[in-house]
């Protein structure tokens, strides 16, 4: 490489490293402001997932505390007095109280308990199913067979977890009405399913058997 070639890589260089470092004085301040968001970021998640986790432990304690008391309709009332921080805490906290309200015998409190948790669209699906079908159950034959079975249905058509549960349900509905085929046609359908528990599928086939199925090849 001759003295010219030389000088003018030289020169190319310095141009290089010159327009790099204005650059970088022009918007240096970009890369700066990033990192600062990215730690302030990470700084506030921490932040978050610490107060979510301080949240739990003391709403977790103060179930606790208001379960302590003797009698369930204390522990019903203490647990009215508790505040969640999030939906799904709320919810847990009413299915409890919804429990010792049952165990006081004040079913009807426990059932209104439930219905409202069953339609709060603010909690997760799985939440609303499991406060609808102890509704039921709750209710009994006090309501009419015919909104039971539709609150049934819905949990059923929703493929959620409690669906073959609600379909035994709206079997032992079906034998409540006198309806002997329909009750059948469901129990038949919870034997043969992938996805019954080995209890649920005994259960419906005792209760085959019980209203003149035949259960001889199962």
């Amino acid at each position: 490489m001759s003295d010219t070639d030389s000088f003018i890589e030289e020169v190319s260089e310095e141009v290089r490293r010159d327009r790099l470092y204005g650059a970088f004085r022009r918007y240096g301040w970009i890369a700066v402001a990033g990192v600062f968001v990215i730690v302030g970021g990470a700084a506030w998640n921490e932040y978050n997932k610490s107060q979510d986790r301080a949240a739990a432990e003391k709403l977790g304690d103060d179930m606790l505390a208001a379960l302590e008391a003797e009698a369930p309709a204390d522990r019903a009332e203490a647990l009215a007095a508790l505040s969640a921080a999030t939906p799904a805490a709320q919810a847990v906290v009413i299915l409890q109280r919804a429990s010792e309200l049952q165990a006081a015998g004040d079913t009807v409190a426990a059932a209104a308990a439930l219905e409202g948790l069953a339609v709060n669209g603010e909690v997760a699906p799985i939440y609303r199913q499991m406060a609808a079908f102890k509704s039921v159950l709750l209710q009994g034959t006090q309501t009419p067979a015919a909104d039971r079975s539709a609150t049934l249905e819905g949990l059923v058509q929703s493929g959620g977890p409690l669906r073959l549960l609600a379909e035994e349900q709206l079997a032992l509905i079906a034998v409540e009405t006198g309806d002997t085929d329909a009750a059948l046609t469901r129990l038949e359908r919870i034997a043969a399913d992938a996805e019954a528990s080995a209890g649920l599928r005994r259960r419906a086939s005792q209760l085959i058997v019980a209203l003149g199925g035949d259960r001889t090849g199962a």
